[in-house]
Protein backbone atom coordinates (compact mmCIF):
# COMPACT_ATOMS: atom_id res chain seq x y z
CA UNK A 1 0.00 0.00 0.00
CA UNK A 2 1.47 3.35 -1.02
CA UNK A 3 1.66 6.04 1.64
CA UNK A 4 -0.99 8.71 1.49
CA UNK A 5 -0.10 11.51 -0.90
CA UNK A 6 -3.48 12.86 -1.94
CA UNK A 7 -6.59 13.32 0.16
CA UNK A 8 -9.35 11.03 -1.02
CA UNK A 9 -12.96 12.07 -0.77
CA UNK A 10 -13.97 9.49 1.83
CA UNK A 11 -17.60 10.15 1.06
CA UNK A 12 -17.57 7.79 -1.90
CA UNK A 13 -20.36 7.99 -4.43
CA UNK A 14 -23.11 5.38 -3.98
CA UNK A 15 -21.68 3.44 -6.91
CA UNK A 16 -18.27 3.16 -5.23
CA UNK A 17 -16.40 5.94 -7.03
CA UNK A 18 -13.66 7.61 -4.99
CA UNK A 19 -12.31 11.04 -5.85
CA UNK A 20 -8.85 12.51 -5.27
CA UNK A 21 -9.11 16.30 -5.69
CA UNK A 22 -5.46 16.62 -6.74
CA UNK A 23 -6.00 14.01 -9.45
CA UNK A 24 -8.83 16.09 -10.86
CA UNK A 25 -6.55 19.14 -10.96
CA UNK A 26 -3.87 17.20 -12.84
CA UNK A 27 -6.00 15.92 -15.68
CA UNK A 28 -6.29 18.89 -18.04
CA UNK A 29 -2.58 19.79 -18.18
CA UNK A 30 -1.70 16.13 -18.65
CA UNK A 31 -4.19 15.85 -21.50
CA UNK A 32 -2.54 18.82 -23.21
CA UNK A 33 0.78 16.96 -23.28
CA UNK A 34 -0.85 13.70 -24.34
CA UNK A 35 -2.42 15.51 -27.29
CA UNK A 36 1.11 16.21 -28.56
CA UNK A 37 2.97 13.00 -27.73
CA UNK A 38 0.55 10.05 -27.40
CA UNK A 39 0.09 7.60 -30.27
CA UNK A 40 -3.18 7.76 -32.14
CA UNK A 41 -3.93 4.04 -31.81
CA UNK A 42 -2.79 0.98 -29.91
CA UNK A 43 -2.66 -0.15 -26.29
CA UNK A 44 -2.22 2.22 -23.37
CA UNK A 45 -1.34 1.17 -19.81
CA UNK A 46 -1.76 3.41 -16.79
CA UNK A 47 0.41 2.44 -13.84
CA UNK A 48 -1.10 3.15 -10.40
CA UNK A 49 -4.53 4.25 -11.62
CA UNK A 50 -5.63 5.06 -8.06
CA UNK A 51 -9.27 6.12 -7.89
CA UNK A 52 -9.79 5.60 -11.65
CA UNK A 53 -11.03 9.12 -12.31
CA UNK A 54 -8.04 10.02 -14.50
CA UNK A 55 -8.03 7.06 -16.84
CA UNK A 56 -11.62 7.57 -17.95
CA UNK A 57 -10.74 11.15 -18.93
CA UNK A 58 -7.65 9.94 -20.76
CA UNK A 59 -9.68 7.28 -22.54
CA UNK A 60 -12.39 9.73 -23.56
CA UNK A 61 -9.81 12.12 -24.99
CA UNK A 62 -7.77 9.42 -26.75
CA UNK A 63 -10.61 7.22 -27.86
CA UNK A 64 -8.65 5.25 -30.49
CA UNK A 65 -6.40 3.82 -27.77
CA UNK A 66 -7.42 0.77 -25.75
CA UNK A 67 -6.71 1.66 -22.11
CA UNK A 68 -5.65 -0.74 -19.36
CA UNK A 69 -5.92 0.57 -15.79
CA UNK A 70 -3.88 -1.02 -13.03
CA UNK A 71 -3.03 -0.52 -9.38
CA UNK A 72 -0.92 -2.21 -6.72
CA UNK A 73 -3.69 -1.79 -4.11
CA UNK A 74 -6.56 -4.23 -4.50
CA UNK A 75 -8.92 -1.93 -2.59
CA UNK A 76 -8.61 0.68 -5.38
CA UNK A 77 -9.87 -1.67 -8.11
CA UNK A 78 -13.56 -1.32 -7.23
CA UNK A 79 -13.37 2.47 -7.51
CA UNK A 80 -11.68 2.09 -10.91
CA UNK A 81 -14.43 -0.30 -12.04
CA UNK A 82 -17.06 2.16 -10.83
CA UNK A 83 -15.52 5.03 -12.79
CA UNK A 84 -15.43 2.85 -15.93
CA UNK A 85 -19.12 1.98 -15.49
CA UNK A 86 -19.99 5.61 -14.84
CA UNK A 87 -18.13 6.83 -17.95
CA UNK A 88 -19.66 4.15 -20.16
CA UNK A 89 -16.53 3.83 -22.28
CA UNK A 90 -15.88 0.81 -24.46
CA UNK A 91 -12.12 1.41 -24.81
CA UNK A 92 -11.21 0.80 -21.15
CA UNK A 93 -10.45 -2.72 -19.94
CA UNK A 94 -11.22 -4.04 -16.48
CA UNK A 95 -8.53 -2.97 -13.99
CA UNK A 96 -5.79 -5.39 -13.02
CA UNK A 97 -3.66 -5.75 -9.91
CA UNK A 98 -0.12 -4.76 -10.86
CA UNK A 99 2.98 -4.10 -8.80
CA UNK A 100 4.87 -2.02 -11.36
CA UNK A 101 8.18 -2.84 -9.67
CA UNK A 102 7.50 -6.58 -9.91
CA UNK A 103 6.89 -8.94 -12.80
CA UNK A 104 4.47 -7.68 -15.44
CA UNK A 105 2.01 -10.18 -16.98
CA UNK A 106 2.98 -11.17 -20.51
CA UNK A 107 -0.54 -10.37 -21.68
CA UNK A 108 0.11 -6.67 -21.06
CA UNK A 109 2.83 -6.48 -23.67
CA UNK A 110 3.57 -4.70 -25.87
CA UNK A 111 2.25 -1.25 -24.93
CA UNK A 112 2.14 1.72 -27.27
CA UNK A 113 1.76 4.11 -24.35
CA UNK A 114 2.59 3.77 -20.65
CA UNK A 115 1.63 6.58 -18.28
CA UNK A 116 2.33 7.02 -14.58
CA UNK A 117 0.96 9.94 -12.56
CA UNK A 118 2.22 10.89 -9.09
CA UNK A 119 4.02 7.63 -8.42
CA UNK A 120 7.80 7.90 -8.14
CA UNK A 121 7.87 10.06 -5.00
CA UNK A 122 5.80 7.36 -3.25
CA UNK A 123 8.19 4.46 -3.86
CA UNK A 124 11.79 3.60 -3.04
CA UNK A 125 14.75 4.27 -5.32
CA UNK A 126 15.07 0.53 -5.85
CA UNK A 127 11.44 0.39 -6.99
CA UNK A 128 12.01 3.34 -9.34
CA UNK A 129 14.81 1.47 -11.09
CA UNK A 130 12.60 -1.61 -11.49
CA UNK A 131 9.58 0.40 -12.69
CA UNK A 132 11.56 2.27 -15.34
CA UNK A 133 13.23 -0.92 -16.57
CA UNK A 134 9.90 -2.78 -16.72
CA UNK A 135 8.27 0.10 -18.53
CA UNK A 136 11.02 0.34 -21.14
CA UNK A 137 10.82 -3.39 -21.78
CA UNK A 138 7.02 -3.25 -22.07
CA UNK A 139 6.96 -0.51 -24.71
CA UNK A 140 6.48 -1.47 -28.33
CA UNK A 141 8.94 0.04 -30.82
CA UNK A 142 7.94 3.68 -31.19
CA UNK A 143 5.97 3.50 -27.94
CA UNK A 144 5.78 6.47 -25.58
CA UNK A 145 6.28 6.77 -21.83
CA UNK A 146 4.73 9.67 -19.88
CA UNK A 147 5.71 10.34 -16.29
CA UNK A 148 4.02 13.09 -14.26
CA UNK A 149 4.71 14.30 -10.77
CA UNK A 150 6.82 16.42 -8.43
CA UNK A 151 10.59 16.19 -8.82
CA UNK A 152 13.85 17.69 -7.66
CA UNK A 153 15.78 19.61 -10.30
CA UNK A 154 19.51 19.07 -9.87
CA UNK A 155 18.95 18.20 -6.23
CA UNK A 156 16.91 21.36 -5.59
CA UNK A 157 13.24 21.65 -4.61
CA UNK A 158 11.06 23.79 -6.85
CA UNK A 159 9.59 25.55 -3.82
CA UNK A 160 8.97 25.42 -0.10
CA UNK A 161 5.75 23.44 -0.57
CA UNK A 162 7.72 20.66 -2.21
CA UNK A 163 10.26 20.68 0.62
CA UNK A 164 7.47 20.32 3.19
CA UNK A 165 5.73 17.55 1.23
CA UNK A 166 9.00 15.63 0.83
CA UNK A 167 9.64 15.86 4.57
CA UNK A 168 6.12 14.56 5.30
CA UNK A 169 6.71 11.60 2.98
CA UNK A 170 10.00 10.85 4.73
CA UNK A 171 8.19 10.81 8.07
CA UNK A 172 5.86 8.12 6.73
CA UNK A 173 8.69 6.09 5.20
CA UNK A 174 12.34 7.26 5.14
CA UNK A 175 12.98 5.22 1.98
CA UNK A 176 10.65 7.31 -0.21
CA UNK A 177 10.41 10.94 -1.26
CA UNK A 178 11.14 13.16 -4.23
CA UNK A 179 13.34 11.80 -7.01
CA UNK A 180 15.65 13.96 -9.10
CA UNK A 181 14.44 14.59 -12.65
CA UNK A 182 18.02 14.56 -13.92
CA UNK A 183 18.60 11.05 -12.57
CA UNK A 184 15.24 9.80 -13.86
CA UNK A 185 16.01 11.10 -17.34
CA UNK A 186 19.46 9.49 -17.23
CA UNK A 187 17.83 6.19 -16.26
CA UNK A 188 15.49 6.46 -19.24
CA UNK A 189 18.47 6.94 -21.54
CA UNK A 190 20.16 3.90 -19.99
CA UNK A 191 16.94 1.95 -20.60
CA UNK A 192 17.29 2.69 -24.31
CA UNK A 193 14.70 5.43 -24.67
CA UNK A 194 15.11 8.60 -26.72
CA UNK A 195 13.38 11.92 -27.46
CA UNK A 196 13.30 12.68 -23.73
CA UNK A 197 11.46 15.93 -23.08
CA UNK A 198 10.83 17.70 -19.77
CA UNK A 199 7.52 19.58 -19.76
CA UNK A 200 6.98 22.21 -17.09
CA UNK A 201 3.54 21.76 -15.55
CA UNK A 202 1.33 23.68 -13.09
CA UNK A 203 2.13 23.62 -9.34
CA UNK A 204 5.85 23.13 -10.13
CA UNK A 205 5.28 19.58 -11.36
CA UNK A 206 6.93 18.02 -14.40
CA UNK A 207 5.84 15.71 -17.20
CA UNK A 208 8.75 13.71 -18.56
CA UNK A 209 8.09 12.00 -21.87
CA UNK A 210 10.28 9.53 -23.76
CA UNK A 211 10.03 7.25 -26.76
CA UNK A 212 11.30 3.77 -27.53
CA UNK A 213 13.21 3.74 -30.82
CA UNK A 214 11.31 2.38 -33.80
CA UNK A 215 12.59 -0.75 -35.49
CA UNK A 216 14.87 0.25 -38.37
Amino acid sequence: MLPDSTALDTGAAPDGRLCAPSAERNIDPILEVLADVAPQRGRALEIASGTGQQIVRFAAARSQLEWQPSDAASERLESIRAWIRFAGLSNVRAPILLDAAGEWPAGLLPCDLVIAVNLLHLVTQEAVRAILANMAEALAPGGVFCLYGPFLRGGVFAGEGDRVFHAALKEQDPRIGYKDADRVEAALVCAGLEDIIRHEMPAANLMITARKPSVA
